[in-house]
C-alpha cells in the first residue's frame, strides 16, 4: 500500500505526451489485433502480448525512473547585464536505483544529465543571459525523459526558482587606462614598462621616437607608484550617460577587486566604501540605481 501511495504521489507530479513511437505502437497493436482476429495464428497471440505488455510497463518504468529526482537551485556566481552567466542547479536522486536517460530543460536550451546514480546527486551548469540589471528570477525548468522506449515524454516541473542580482555589463576604459589618464593625482612615473601602441590618448612626451624612426608609432609605458591610499571614483566623470556610467564603474570595481585595491565611487546620494562595504554590496548599489 505504501509503495501504491508513493507511486500516487509521484504519478500527479508527471506529465505525460505522446510521441511518434507511441503512434507506431498503437498502429502495431491494432495491425497484429486484425491478423490475430483473421488468421488465429498463436505466434501473433504471443507478439500482440508481448507488445501490449512492453507497451503498457513503459508508462510506470518511466514515471518511477524520473519521478523519485528532485531539483534546486544552489548558490551560483555573479551575473552580469549582456553576458552569458551559468546557474547551478543540483539535482538529487532520493531513490535507490539510477535514473537514466533524463533532460533539463528550459526554453531552447535541453542539458543531457547522464546516468543520476540511486542516493547520489549531480550539479548541473544552467546557461543564462539576463538582458538588464537589477532583480532577476528564473524560473520555467523542468525534467523530461522518454526512457524506457521513447513511447511517451515524460515532463516534470521544477517548482523551485532562482531569485538573485544582476550586475551592470563590466565596460569602458580599464583601470591601467584610467590611472595613466589620471598620474598627476593618483601617482608618478616609477620604472620603465615596455612599449604599447599610440592611440592618440597618451602624452606626447612618452612617444618613443626610436620606434617613429622605425615607422612605428610607439608610447613608453611606465608602472604607477600610487600616492594616495585609495582610488576615488566619481559617477558623473566616470561615462557620458547613467548606463555607460555603471558599466564603467562596474569594471573598475572588478578590476579594484582582483588586484586588492581599495576605492571610493562618489555616488549622487552617497559615497560607496571598499573599506566599509563589500564588493557585492557595492555592485548591488550599482545594479539597483
Amino acid at each position: 500500500m505504501k509503495s501504491l501511495r508513493t507511486f500516487a504521489q509521484i504519478y500527479k507530479r508527471i506529465d505525460q505526451h505522446a510521441t511518434r513511437y507511441s503512434a507506431v505502437v498503437v498502429v502495431l497493436l491494432f495491425g497484429l489485433f486484425l491478423e490475430a482476429y483473421m488468421h488465429d495464428f498463436n505466434l501473433v497471440y504471443i507478439t500482440l502480448f508481448f507488445v501490449f505488455s512492453l507497451a503498457f510497463s513503459a508508462g510506470p518504468i518511466g514515471i518511477l525512473n524520473l519521478g523519485h529526482l528532485k531539483a534546486s537551485y544552489v548558490r551560483s556566481g555573479r551575473l552580469f547585464a549582456h553576458q552569458e552567466g551559468h546557474l547551478s542547479m543540483q539535482i538529487n536522486n532520493d531513490s535507490a536505483t539510477t535514473s537514466w536517460s533524463v533532460m533539463l530543460r528550459h526554453e531552447d536550451t535541453s542539458i543531457p544529465l547522464g546516468p543520476i546514480k540511486g542516493d547520489a546527486s549531480t550539479i548541473v551548469q544552467l546557461p543564462v543571459l539576463p538582458e538588464k540589471r537589477g532583480s532577476f528570477t528564473h524560473t520555467g525548468c523542468y525534467l523530461e525523459s522518454k526512457y524506457p522506449l521513447s513511447t511517451v515524454r515524460l515532463v516534470m516541473k521544477i517548482d523551485d526558482s532562482y531569485q538573485g542580482m544582476v550586475y551592470p555589463q563590466p565596460k569602458g576604459i580599464s583601470l591601467h587606462d584610467f590611472l595613466q589618464q589620471e598620474e598627476n593625482h593618483y601617482g608618478e612615473e616609477k620604472e620603465f614598462d615596455g612599449l604599447r601602441t599610440y592611440d592618440g590618448s597618451q602624452k606626447l612626451s612618452h612617444i618613443h621616437w626610436a620606434s617613429v624612426a622605425k615607422g612605428e608609432m610607439s608610447v613608453k609605458v611606465f608602472s604607477k607608484e600610487t600616492r594616495t591610499p585609495k582610488l576615488v571614483f566619481n559617477f558623473y566623470t566616470a561615462a557620458t550617460n547613467d548606463e555607460s556610467r555603471l558599466s564603467q564603474l562596474c569594471l573598475w570595481v572588478l578590476e579594484c577587486e582582483k588586484q586588492n585595491l581599495p576605492f571610493m565611487i562618489q555616488m549622487p546620494s552617497r559615497v560607496l566604501n571598499s573599506a566599509k562595504e563589500s564588493t557585492d554590496v557595492i555592485l548591488e548599489t550599482l545594479a539597483r540605481y
